[in-house]
């Protein structure tokens, strides 16, 4: 493919939209992936901590108790895991950045958890008294939990801002950060449980946190990604974010907190009922609404693309809407050799080239012009692959 001699240029004028290709591909070229995968200092970081919350699980808890408790915490945490999948169903997060956001909330965010509470009490020499027990629950962890689970989500929105597009892509690593954390939390309220009250004390602590509140703290730190998701969208610097990211963790902090007082101080089931259910139903609510809105921005963007010739109106709307999804990858299952694979790698590519208009748009990367020029290439050669004979 020939390319537009203004994107050889770095694409001086950003708000424009591209020329139609003048040849066809000849190769196709990958997507840089700095900026968009798991910093190797962050993996290096976390395999420290993992050795040593190890060692503190076997030696408090005990190998056994430890064990129980990972397998009884698996069930909660693949239905988290399904749910937070079909929220990124859209424009897919990159899988190491997934893996990286999980490992940060069931390692790095549990042991800054553990670490301020040891600290407090050798600091402190607070006891395990009913107002420490209440002051902990209600202060204590909301705030130093949600920051713990929200520093990891701020180092992905920095390390990896080009996978970092807006509120569903900040509300899916702060899914995935928490759902690392409530992960290894539930290993150990499970193996205590075990420890404790055997089989009927497990039994009761699996239904009160795996089946009533398994996304509990999916939601507290949501709000930290949706936060720094909405100053991604408007091109924020990693400087510029810190305000919303602070804000995003109050909130979260604040949403704990309601939840941890509604065990500590009043009847938990019926604040269960009358609040917490609503908020979670109004939650679910506001993830669909931001998902309708990034589908909306991938048809805006992707009809300017076609305004200049690299797409038909009518692919538009197929690439753009879930219907018109659905109905192309049945259709390529019909053709010969069933090409829905390459149906799928157009339908990623054309979205993903979406979402690099959109930081062409408010000029927050730099990279995204030549990310641009790749994603172009590969939506081409896609089209040719399903047509060819």
């Amino acid at each position: 493919m020939s390319f537009p001699s203004s994107l050889a240029r770095g694409y001086p004028d950003r708000a424009a939209p591209v020329a139609a290709p003048a040849q066809p591909v000849t190769a196709l070229p990958a997507l840089a992936a700095r900026g968009r995968s798991a910093a190797p200092w962050l993996v290096a970081v976390l395999a420290v901590v993992l050795l040593c919350l190890i060692s503190y699980f076997t030696q408090t808890l005990g190998t056994a108790a430890s064990a129980v408790g990972m397998v009884v915490a698996l069930f909660p945490m693949a239905g988290v895991l399904l749910a937070v999948k079909l929220v990124d169903r859209w424009e897919p997060e990159p899988r190491s950045l997934l893996v990286l956001a999980f490992a940060w909330g069931a390692i790095a965010a549990v042991g800054i958890a553990l670490g301020v509470d040891l600290l407090l009490s050798i600091g402190f020499g607070l006891s395990d008294s009913p107002a420490r027990e209440a002051m902990q629950s209600v202060i204590q962890a909301p705030i130093v939990e949600e920051f713990a689970k929200g520093l990891g989500v701020f180092l992905i929105y920095v390390t990896a801002r080009r996978a970092f597009d807006g509120p569903v892509d900040g509300i899916v690593y702060g899914a995935m950060v928490a759902a690392g954390f409530a992960f290894t939390e539930n290993i150990q309220y499970f193996a205590i449980s075990a420890i404790e009250g055997g089989a009927r004390e497990l039994t009761f602590t699996f239904i009160l946190r795996g089946i009533l509140s398994p996304f509990a703290h999916v939601m507290f730190t949501a709000v930290t990604g949706y936060a720094l998701g909405l100053a991604a969208r408007r091109g924020a610097s990693a400087a510029a974010a810190v305000r919303p990211w602070v804000v995003g963790m109050v909130g979260a902090a604040l949403l704990h907190a309601l939840w941890n007082g509604s065990a500590q101080f009043s009847d938990f089931f019926s604040l269960y009922v009358t609040l917490q259910v609503p908020l979670f139903l109004l939650f679910i609510l506001g993830v669909v609404l931001l998902r309708r809105e990034e589908e909306r921005l991938t048809r805006q963007r992707l009809g300017e693309y076609a305004s200049a010739g690299w797409f038909t109106p009518q692919e538009v709307d197929m690439l753009a809407t879930p219907r018109g999804r659905r109905s192309a990858m049945a259709w390529a299952r019909t053709l010969r050799g069933d090409r829905s694979a390459v149906m799928k790698g157009f339908i990623a590519d054309a979205t993903t080239l979406a979402a690099a208009r959109q930081r062409i748009v408010t000029g927050r990367d730099p990279g995204a012009a030549a990310d641009q020029q790749v994603l172009l290439a590969r939506t081409v050669a896609a089209r040719r692959a399903l047509f060819a004979p």
